[in-house]
């Protein structure tokens, strides 16, 4: 994308025009959440003026038209992650919300004492403890993939984990950490050799490449809206209908009925099923025009541009004395997680936001790898399309101050 194009997108996310402390803002928190372009914000506007109502029940004008627009939404995102059919899209509160779907309703289908769910060394909590919660509520074991020093995903060694106790396979597509970009694809192809299903947290892959859950073949997919310029409180469980439909239901309530009696209730078809209570129908029209924004752009554009940002960003940061960069693989996503000599990551985070630079933090939700590590956590940086070079070299520049002041 050229230096106008950028200018152009950035000028379509009102909060890149506020001053952190007087300073400009530099947003590069971007694998926490990212920014929201005017025309999300207006059509959240637009459905809280003109659209309304509580949606499938109402045979009012309002209802009608609000159900209309969330159904609608639901298509669109089944056609943009090329699901074979919108009843396989399910609307969650986010990528947490969804992975505890699956734990709780899998977990109550298809599991039993002694069996195993297997995961990664590099997942984030919400793809750790719900299975937890599982082998604690069954009685099962949780198997880890461990990775080599570049931050890779040991595939040998997975294989090895499949066993005849093997009952799901969860496991993240990039890391929010190291931004490895993990080959998921030929991880599924190894499981299915041995019939066991397969999960991909997708969170921080579908903001930077383009998702096709048939070619992929998971049988579980999941996402957040935030992520990718939608509204927080809206995400996305994409599941295979042979496998939504085996399932028991994950919470009780309105919608995901057919008929209630005292003597016994029967469920909703798909997708309601999984959809109890009201739903976020306002989030669920803004998720659907965030992904029209990302699609009018392009996400090859998108993911060539942001390559080659991070790979800039990566080579000026080595350039300061005492930098170590964790996450060393050649198939990177936009983060940058790195550690100056023996300055605390939250020393420098403090100084660089004084300086109006947005970085986060920390273990960034994903304990048991920064503890391999060796490391307290890491000051990160992550990438969007709406940042560029020149923010690059303003944030580098006030990071050789903060590590002057505190080295």
């Amino acid at each position: 994308m050229t230096e106008q194009e950028i200018q152009n997108i950035r000028a379509d996310f009102p909060i890149l025009e506020e001053k952190i402390y007087g300073k400009p803002l530099i947003y590069f928190d971007n694998a926490a959440t990212t920014q929201k372009p005017q025309v999300v914000l207006d059509r959240i506007n637009f459905g809280y003026k003109h659209l309304n109502a509580n949606i499938h029940r109402g045979v009012h004008y309002l209802s009608q038209k609000a159900t209309e627009a969330h159904e609608e939404a639901r298509r669109y995102v089944a056609r943009y992650i090329n699901s074979a059919s919108s009843d396989e899209v399910i609307f969650t509160r986010g990528t947490t919300e969804a992975i505890n779907l699956v734990a709780f309703s899998f977990g109550e289908y298809c599991c039993q004492a002694g069996d195993e769910i297997i995961i990664s060394v590099m997942e984030h909590h919400s793809n750790i403890v719900p299975w937890q919660m599982l082998c604690e509520r069954k009685r099962m074991k949780l198997r880890i993939i461990p990775m080599n020093e570049k931050g890779e995903l040991r595939i040998d060694e997975y294989e090895k984990l499949i066993n005849e106790h093997t009952r799901l396979v969860a496991v993240t597509q990039v890391s929010n950490v190291l931004g490895t970009v993990n080959p998921v694809k030929e991880m599924i192809n190894i499981a299915h050799r041995k019939n066991i299903p397969v999960l991909i947290d997708g969170a921080q892959a579908v903001p930077h490449t383009h998702i096709d859950v048939q070619e992929l073949d998971a049988e579980f997919y999941v996402f957040s809206g935030h992520k990718i310029y939608a509204p927080t409180g809206i995400g996305v469980l994409y599941g295979k209908r042979e496998w939504l439909e085996r399932i028991p239901p994950y919470q009780g309530g309105g919608e995901m009925i057919q008929t209630v009696r005292f003597e016994k209730t029967t469920y909703n078809e798909l997708p309601f099923k999984f959809e109890a209570g009201t739903p976020d129908y306002i989030g669920s029209t803004a998720l659907a025009e965030a992904l029209k924004y990302v699609e009018n752009i392009g996400i090859d554009n998108i993911a060539a541009y942001e390559t080659e940002l991070t790979r800039y960003a990566t080579a000026e940061l080595m350039k300061i004395e005492g930098m170590r960069i964790f996450g060393t693989s050649e198939h990177k996503s936009a983060v940058i997680s790195f550690l100056v000599g023996d300055i605390h990551p939250y020393d420098i985070g403090m100084l660089l936001d004084k300086l109006g630079k947005a970085v986060r933090t920390g273990h960034h939700c994903a304990q048991p790898l920064i503890d391999q590590l060796g490391i307290p956590g890491t000051v990160r940086a992550s990438f969007s399309f709406y940042n560029t070079r020149e923010e690059v070299d303003i944030f580098i520049a006030a990071l050789k101050r903060v590590v002057g002041m505190l080295g």
